[in-house]
């Protein structure tokens, strides 16, 4: 009778072993798949945050060369505006005449704004009309 007893404890452990076994086998697997998801998950993010830093050095780049092209443009300003300084303002007077008359400026508005005198702004509005 010890004999049965013992076999049945023995076959219950067993049973109960085998269940505990298998429920860690079932939580593992589950922990193994959460944490694949969350690798992918992780690795998306990744990629997408490369890819967006890709994008701003780009941009960072192209602003670089962008503002070197600009300075580029700018540097000789100074200087042009010094000799435009140094011009006669006649030549100027009758430069902005011409534009403005080419915009269609009457007399009376070359007379006031460009400081010429009737006949001469007669003669720059006969002139630039075409």
């Amino acid at each position: 009778m010890i004999l049965e007893v013992a076999v049945i404890v023995l076959a219950l452990l067993w049973v109960v072993t085998l269940w505990q076994f298998r429920s860690y086998q079932r939580r593992q697997r589950d922990l193994a798949t959460q944490q694949a998801t969350a690798d992918a998950e992780r690795d998306r993010r990744i990629k997408e945050l490369a890819r967006r830093l890709d994008t701003y050095q780009n941009g960072s780049v192209q602003m670089g060369e962008d503002l070197l092209e600009l300075s580029a443009l700018v540097a000789p300003l100074p200087e042009k505006l010094a000799q435009l300084e140094q011009r006669d303002p006649t030549s100027l007077s009758f430069n902005q005449a011409a534009r403005l008359v080419s915009m269609g400026a009457s007399v009376d508005e070359l007379t006031q704004s460009c400081g010429l005198t009737q006949a001469e702004a007669e003669l720059m509005s006969k002139m630039h009309k075409g």
